[in-house]
């Protein structure tokens, strides 16, 4: 069965500041335009005259600080014609989480604002304006799989499955002695579940890594109770939404890297301590299926 396509009823425009570069940014989410010939279906990214698809193709590799020059990314980018998107994941997932297929995203500033690193800064606008279905474009053709495609890396994995119906899956563990809680959390595709119970959870890392980062020059503007910080005896200054709130986040992120495959996914997606490198290579595999 084929999806059928919608996008935001009215502009709805966000402003705040970049998790990374600390740089005031906003972003105004238009509404889809089937015949309108300077932008793409899907979800595309306007920055001046400069579009850019969400797609894994634009996929960057420039790192969003200096910082990362040596370490693993800790976010999703996008690039092209000299100009990165930096930090979509959120806003991604926010998307297709609600259910558009179809949108523009004019950018302000290099990244995409970061609220209190969950999905709401982005949710609650779009549900206030509104979805509208593109009644007149042809209904998206989801993705699926016949076997299983799996991609793993240093003990963590995305395996995804044959289903007749969408499901992401994601089981977090960092060992019995880290303050981060285990947990798993599920999504079946429902926009008001992933509202309520995904898009509220917030990005976290560890007070050494906080403090770490502080040293390369990061999170200058931020403190324990703009994000979720984990010390010895759990969230510093702070308390979790949910008792599974770390890996409803990793879901999060899972949700919106894979959205660069281009098209909704139809399949059980199960991610084992995956993070946005290994979702990336997951979503590659799945446009080298559609491609083949």
């Amino acid at each position: 069965m084929n999806t059928a396509r919608a996008t935001v009823a009215a502009p709805v425009r966000v402003e705040g500041v970049g998790l990374f570069t600390s740089e005031a940014s906003a972003i105004t989410i238009e509404p889809a335009i089937p015949e309108r010939p300077d932008a793409p279906a899907g979800i595309a990214f306007a920055i001046g005259d400069a579009i850019i698809p969400a797609t894994i193709a634009y996929l960057s590799a420039t790192p969003a600080h200096a910082a990362f020059a040596e370490l693993p990314g800790r976010n999703s980018a996008i690039e092209a014609h000299g100009l990165v998107v930096h930090t979509v994941e959120h806003l991604l997932a926010a998307l297709v989480g609600l259910g558009i297929t179809d949108a523009l995203v004019r950018i302000e500033g290099g990244e995409i604002p970061i609220g209190d690193g969950s999905a709401d800064l982005f949710v609650r606008p779009i549900l206030d304006a509104g979805l509208r279905p593109l009644t007149e474009a042809e209904p998206a053709t989801p993705i699926r799989v016949r076997t299983p495609i799996r991609a793993e890396r240093d003990g963590a994995s995305v395996t995804v499955e044959p289903s007749d119906h969408p499901e992401f899956v994601y089981r977090l563990d960092y060992g019995a002695a880290s303050p981060i809680p285990s947990g798993e959390a599920s999504w079946n595709g429902d926009p008001d579940e992933f509202a309520r119970t995904i898009a509220p959870a917030r990005t976290f890392c560890l007070e050494s890594e906080a403090q770490a980062m502080h040293a390369m020059g990061l999170f200058a503007h931020l403190t324990p109770r703009d994000m979720l910080v984990f010390g010895h005896g759990g969230p510093i200054d702070n308390e979790m939404r949910f008792a599974d709130e770390p890996a409803r986040h990793k879901l999060l992120d899972l949700i919106g890297d894979l959205s660069l495959a281009g098209r909704p996914i139809c399949a059980r997606v199960v991610a084992d301590r995956s993070g946005h490198a290994l979702n990336h290579e997951a979503a590659r595999r799945l446009v080298a299926l559609v491609e083949a």
